[in-house]
């Protein structure tokens, strides 16, 4: 993907930017997203977009992408500037757990911390893409669409 850079921000009441994502955030305690606000949509935004992906973890695809997506929610209409802790609207693509929506943080046991990168993207895009797409699909329908993006990272580690 192209790396379109904006004045897009992005951020939560949950957790800040390089702090550890809350236990009630994480697969095996509570399974709920984090809450998550942005601002500073370009002009011509038509919908908007959020993944959240693990680059630490050990997956490579056939397709040669790395990490593992914990979460892929589009068709977000540009009025909207935030999603709420435990978002189920809007359209869900697939996640790598094998499902649909958000399914949290959960490294692999004596895996250590790793980070978890919430990217936002401004599409010019109307919201009609069809729900339950992969990441590599959806990356592949939109990347000429993307208008401006940003992330929010956090980290999480098992007790």
């Amino acid at each position: 993907m192209a790396f379109a850079p904006s004045s897009l921000k992005l951020s939560s009441a949950d957790f800040r930017a390089g702090e550890q994502i809350p236990d009630r955030h994480a697969y095996e305690s509570g399974n709920v997203s984090p809450a998550l606000h942005w601002e500073g949509l370009p002009p011509g935004t038509r919908s908007v977009a959020l993944f959240c992906h693990d680059p630490d973890a050990p997956m490579v695809a056939a397709t040669g992408s790395y990490g593992f997506v914990h979460w892929l929610v589009y068709n977000i209409p540009p009025s909207v500037s935030s999603l709420a802790q435990g978002c189920r609207d809007y359209t869900q693509g697939g996640n790598d757990f094998g499902g649909t929506g958000y399914d949290g943080p959960r490294p692999p046991d004596g895996h250590g911390r790793h980070h978890y990168y919430f990217w936002l993207l401004a599409l010019d895009l109307e919201p009609t893409l069809p729900g339950g797409l992969s990441l590599a699909t959806f990356l592949e329908r939109i990347e000429p669409h993307v208008l401006g993006m940003n992330r929010l990272v956090g980290h999480y580690e098992m007790g």
